[in-house]
């Protein structure tokens, strides 16, 4: 997942890379192995759908027009709430700021999914993103 600005443009840069990667290899009038061309090929333009995807879920993050994020699971709440800052239209600083701690402390937070902190940190960040988070606690076996 794209998480900032930084990373969209080197996104958006790598993706024309493999679009150009790609056209070259269609433009080879003599491949000299034709199914090896193909499997190239392949394997690039599914990089390039990957990378694309992830520019189009940031820039309609970013647009605002989501309000709500789903978290099947405990673990999905980080993302959920990565996607709930970009859509506010806050900067990594922004929340950094919000909380009173440093821009990296929110940087490795996201990188890591909110890996290393604690509970009443998640609390306070969607606190600080005025999100609603609604629990629902289920028993898989009995």
């Amino acid at each position: 997942m794209i998480t900032n600005e930084v990373q969209y443009r080197l996104t958006k840069t790598r993706l024309a890379q493999f679009e150009r990667a790609v056209a070259n290899l269609e433009d080879e009038l003599v491949p000299p192995d034709r199914k090896r061309r193909e499997l190239e090929l392949g394997a690039l333009r599914s990089q390039a759908s990957d990378l694309d995807a992830e520019i189009r879920e940031y820039e309609v993050l970013r647009s605002g027009s989501l309000t709500s994020f789903e978290a099947l699971t405990l673990a999905d709440l980080a993302g959920a709430l990565v996607k709930a800052r970009i859509a506010k239209g806050w900067t990594q600083r922004q929340l950094a700021d919000e909380l009173s701690v440093a821009e990296q402390q929110i940087q490795r937070y996201e990188a890591t999914g909110y890996a290393s902190a604690s509970l009443a940190r998640l609390c306070d960040v969607a606190e600080a993103l005025g999100t609603e988070v609604r629990e629902v606690v289920t028993l898989t076996s009995v």
